[in-house]
């Protein structure tokens, strides 16, 4: 069964056991204060023994009592907080099921996190909650103030039994249909009435103790730092800005990547359109950046960064050309007049993208459960967290960034000249796919660039993706040419037979159009790609 969605916006605070809670109807914006209900809690949180999923502020537990008892998946947040009030944070819910038995529709957001581990029970939480709804002058239920008393059990690790924490009291105030603004005002009151900034991030990582989830916090802070999410994601600051040295701002940009990556893994893993496409381009900016800053690192990690992203785009490549194939055909078969033969190629053409697609994306689930994707993800981590940098390559972000775009836009420029002189058939098809590829390796590069050279390097980036989706329609007309040919070629009868001849038509005029509007396009950006980023 799938698992329902929401977004949680809430705000936590530490308060001692004889505060009171205070007047909420006060507060600016609030009518009036529900009749408060009590409802007794009880939670078993699931982690890895190693507490992974608690290091990333991600929990997951099973809670009986209360209106949603069942499972409970905790995405970190991924906005920043604003001026009003905290982030809010994605939650996945999953019917109660058997105690001891995550829901699949959970674990598929979590593989990327436990990487192999098998989550188990490590904290017990009972509490017993008072919720004091709030009301708007329309009747509108704006939030719910949680009075909170908690009592923790540690159920594994060298930490089992009650800890130090074991026994707290904290207000809560969750958003229901009311807005941000609304913080403030409930904010003074409870502030008021006793009421601290909570010093911790959740009740399991307080239950676990401050900073002991912390060791794989992909910045290196601990998640207790922010206790109410105003952390946006775990990608760090470029904190010299356009002073930055060279491997800050690699850093800076791969760390975006790797953040892509880990949120994307859930999606293609339950094949959310469009996911496989993310992550191949994360993948592949990654590589095109480490490429292009090589210099600047140790030879030996980043030949074997690349030579596994290089692996997963592979897996990755297969089932989304497969998918984009489909789309495209089926497309052109829609806009075909109707008669006979026309059923008959549709549903060979479904039959030969489904049947590869099928395929390709059985080997790709398969990889994603694998050590070797795992330990990628693990690899990749570390070169962010520890980058390899030589002790003799410190220079400036911009002058490196400006070389590397620079770089790219002469191999750019030479493909494009063998594309010009090649024969036409085969020959300016591969050498029109090797200006595609360096096309959309500037375009990585220069993203990267953009970071310390800002808007010409964008300006830079965006010729590049131009020339790259021009030639993308080039390529996905040859593919599909190739396709068309193989399926004329299995003895179709004269009527179908028509149908692909008519489509082979239309791929010979996609690939025409095609490499006029490249020209065009070639020209344009051709004074920009001399000048460089300087």
């Amino acid at each position: 069964m799938e698992a329902s969605r929401g977004l949680e916006i809430e705000k936590k605070y530490d308060v001692d056991d004889d505060a009171v809670v205070p007047a909420l109807e006060q507060a600016a914006g609030v009518a009036r204060t529900g009749k408060p209900h009590t409802d007794l809690l009880d939670a078993v949180y699931f982690d890895s023994p190693a507490h992974d999923l608690a290091a990333r502020r991600i929990t997951l537990r099973r809670r009986t009592g209360g209106t949603d008892a069942g499972w409970h998946l905790k995405l970190p947040p991924t906005a920043a907080a604003t001026a009003e009030g905290p982030a809010p944070r994605t939650e996945l819910h999953a019917p109660l099921g058997r105690p001891d038995a995550v829901p699949d529709s959970l674990l598929a957001h979590l593989h990327a996190y436990l990487r192999g581990s098998v989550p188990v029970p490590v904290v017990r939480l009972e509490t017993r909650r008072t919720t004091y709804p709030l009301y708007g002058d329309d009747g509108v239920h704006l939030a719910d103030l949680a009075d909170d008393h908690v009592t923790t059990e540690r159920l594994a690790g060298r930490d089992k039994g009650t800890s130090a924490h074991g026994q707290w009291r904290e207000w809560e105030v969750e958003l229901v249909h009311g807005g941000p603004a609304l913080f403030g005002p409930v904010e003074e009151l409870l502030t008021a009435a006793g009421a601290r900034p909570a010093g911790h991030a959740s009740k399991l990582a307080r239950a676990l103790g401050a900073g002991k989830a912390a060791a794989k916090r992909s910045n290196g802070a601990a998640p207790d730092d922010d206790a109410n999410g105003s952390d946006a994601g775990s990608s760090p600051a470029l904190l010299a800005g356009k002073r930055a040295p060279a491997a800050a701002v690699v850093t800076v940009f791969v760390a975006s990547q790797i953040d892509e990556i880990l949120a994307i893994d859930a999606a293609v893993r339950l094949e959310e359109p469009e996911a496989v496409h993310t992550m191949r381009s994360s993948a592949r900016r990654i590589r095109s950046v480490l490429a292009a800053y090589g210099k600047l690192y140790r030879a030996s990690p980043v030949r074997r960064l690349r030579g596994e992203l290089k692996w997963l785009g592979r897996l990755l490549g297969e089932p989304r050309d497969a998918e984009v194939l489909g789309a495209q055909l089926r497309s052109q078969l829609a806009d075909l007049p109707p008669g006979e033969g026309l059923a008959a190629a549709t549903a060979a053409v479904d039959h030969r993208t489904g049947e590869n697609f099928d395929a390709a994306y059985r080997l790709l689930q398969e990889a994603l459960g694998s050590a070797r994707y795992f330990r990628l993800l693990d690899n990749l981590e570390d070169f962010r967290d520890n980058p390899p940098v030589r002790a003799d390559a410190v220079t400036s972000g911009r002058k490196a960034a400006a070389k590397a775009v620079d770089k790219g836009a002469r191999k750019l420029k030479r493909s494009h000249k063998a594309a010009t002189r090649a024969r036409r058939g085969t020959d300016q098809e591969l050498a029109l796919h090797r200006v595609r590829k360096d096309a959309k390796r500037l375009r990585y590069v220069a993203e990267s660039a953009a970071l310390v050279r800002g808007k010409r390097a964008a300006k830079v980036a965006k010729a590049a993706r131009r020339q790259q989706k021009i030639l993308g329609s080039f390529q996905d007309a040859v593919v599909a040419r190739e396709l068309l040919t193989a399926l004329a070629g299995d003895g179709s009868d004269p009527a179908t037979a028509a149908v692909y001849t008519e489509l082979l038509s239309q791929q010979d005029a996609i690939m025409l159009a095609a490499h006029a509007k490249y020209l065009k396009a070639r020209k344009k950006s051709r004074d920009l790609f001399r000048r460089g980023i300087i």
